[in-house]
């Protein structure tokens, strides 16, 4: 009888990417044992399952420079299981990359050997230099605008990169990992600070321009991110594109630094177990990096060294595709009744944008395409809550390449798509945009429901409609043979989006 991981059947479920084949990175680090198995290696990537335990392998290694027994067995115990996970998914290819405290242990290849056998697979240990330029590509990976300096906290290192244009440039790796960090100063993180300073006094931040950026990437970091979110009241808790000013954020990590205990800080709860105690080491290197650099702000990447690993693997074509057109495509197929109308849809809006002399910046253009693709991906859902599921999957979804006040645009496109314009269910989010973005988003959300009623989510209609502007009077113009889709009910629609639209009447006319 076989076991339940060798069937013959395919698993794959219908919810699935046609033909998608999974690909796995099992990330090595010196904090923790992370499997992450992804739907397939595209420009956009979807994680598939998510996995990690926390093994603490660079626990002692800057005073003993080994991996330690019980550390090394708690890894490999995690690692047997992911490779049963990797069988079970029948993931394609897995990469093993393996970080600061396995390249600093004089037991190393010990351990690697024992993982290859577990996980029939290479482990490629990273230098440092390998590791900050895989890491500066997972950055770009999910913020493919982002020009300044990257940087990647582990457990046992501090790896820096600088970015422009979409390359990477000077990576240096530091001992300033905030396990390794810890044991070096006895558990203090104010003396952390200062052991910081010392080690970056001859780094590359001391001469980069004044004002720039910074990526901050890591758990640890990221931990530190959704606190600074929890204590001000930021009604988005996504770290992905998270901008904070520099200042702001040195002021929080001072706090962080000069608490009794995390346990005790607001919103603490939030924190893993096996990070909390980390957060105050890394808040030491965040205010010090940030302070050496005279960083304008700082942007949290949920994206590091295992998203920039399959993104290097990638074709420069592929590198070019934007993750947020794909992501949203990739939306659109799984969940929307017909793929095909988005594109009905995106001409429909474009050439009413066009009829009416609305301005459009290329940014703009690019949000109401990914509107478009994600306009019917909620119609399973019930009525009265599909508003709500839709902005829950735009504003808290996977997708990369949007920062947040586009994450708030698609949200409240999506909130009128489905409940109208008094819809409240993205309110909380508008605040991360501009009057002018809410005024957009209404502006194309309206448009949605003038869309909807006349072609049921279906192809081959909004191609045979135009708009036409006669003074400051729209006209909805439909062909004879669809002369009886002009009702009550459109012209409804028609009128509330002429209101949005500041246009003083509209009407429908068959030509």
């Amino acid at each position: 009888m076989n076991q339940f991981w060798g069937v013959d059947a395919d698993p794959t479920a219908q919810g699935r990417i046609k033909g998608a084949k999974p690909v796995a990175v099992l990330d090595i680090g010196s904090n923790s044992v992370r499997l992450v198995v992804y739907e397939r290696h595209a420009r956009a990537l979807t994680p598939l399952y998510n996995e990690k335990s926390a093994c603490a392998l660079g626990r002692g290694v800057g005073q003993t420079g080994r991996l330690a027994d019980a550390n090394v067995a708690q890894a490999l115990n995690a690692i047997q299981r992911f490779a049963l996970v990797a069988r079970m998914m029948r993931v394609g290819k897995v990469c093993v990359l393996a970080t600061s405290a396995v390249r600093d242990a004089a037991n190393r290849q010990e351990f690697v050997d024992a993982v290859e056998a577990l996980m029939d697979s290479k482990v490629q240990v990273l230098s440092g230099e390998q590791e900050a330029h895989y890491a500066a590509l997972g950055a770009v990976a999910g913020i493919p605008e982002f020009d300044g300096i990257v940087g990647d906290l582990g457990g046992g290192s501090l790896e820096l990169s600088a970015i422009l244009h979409g390359s990477d440039t000077d990576g240096q790796s530091y001992e300033l990992g905030v396990i390794r960090l810890q044991d070096d100063s006895n558990g203090s993180a104010v003396r952390a600070a200062a052991i910081v300073r010392e080690r970056l006094q001859k780094s590359s931040l001391t001469k980069i321009r004044k004002g720039a950026s910074f990526a901050a990437i890591g758990g640890t970091w990221r931990s530190l991110a959704k606190l600074h979110q929890i204590v001000s009241g930021y009604p988005l808790h996504m770290v992905q594109h998270y901008i904070v000013p520099a200042e702001d954020m040195i002021r929080f990590c001072n706090d962080i630094m000069g608490g009794a205990s995390l346990k005790s800080y607001t919103g603490s709860e939030h924190v893993s177990s096996s990070r909390r105690e980390l957060v105050p080491f890394g808040a030491a290197v965040l205010s010090e990096v940030l302070k050496a650099g005279q960083f304008a702000n700082v942007v949290f990447s949920a994206l590091g060294v295992r998203e920039g690993y399959l993104y290097g693997m990638l074709d420069k074509r592929e590198q070019a595709i934007d993750p947020l057109i794909q992501g949203a495509e990739e939306l659109s197929v799984l969940r929307s009744r017909s793929p095909a109308h988005a594109s009905d849809l995106v001409e429909f809006t474009g050439q009413f944008l066009a009829v009416s002399g609305t301005p459009e910046t290329a940014e703009q253009a690019r949000l109401r395409t990914v509107a478009c693709l994600l306009a019917d991906i909620s119609w399973r859902a019930h009525p009265d809550y599909r508003g709500l599921q839709s902005v829950d999957a735009v504003a808290y979804g996977s997708l990369s390449g949007v920062d947040h006040p586009g994450r708030a645009f698609l949200a409240q496109v999506m909130a009128i798509r489905y409940d109208g314009l008094k819809s409240k269910a993205a309110a909380p989010l508008a605040v991360l945009g501009s009057a002018e973005i809410t005024s957009r988003a209404r502006l194309v959300g309206a448009l949605f429901r003038v869309a909807y009623p006349m072609t049921a989510a279906m192809p081959g209609i909004l191609p045979r409609i135009r708009f036409e502007m006669s003074g400051n009077t729209l006209s909805l113009i439909l062909p004879s043979d669809l002369a009886f889709l002009d009702g009550e009910h459109l012209q409804g629609r028609l009128e509330q989006f002429a209101g949005v639209a500041g246009i003083k009447s509209a009407k429908v006319r068959v030509d």
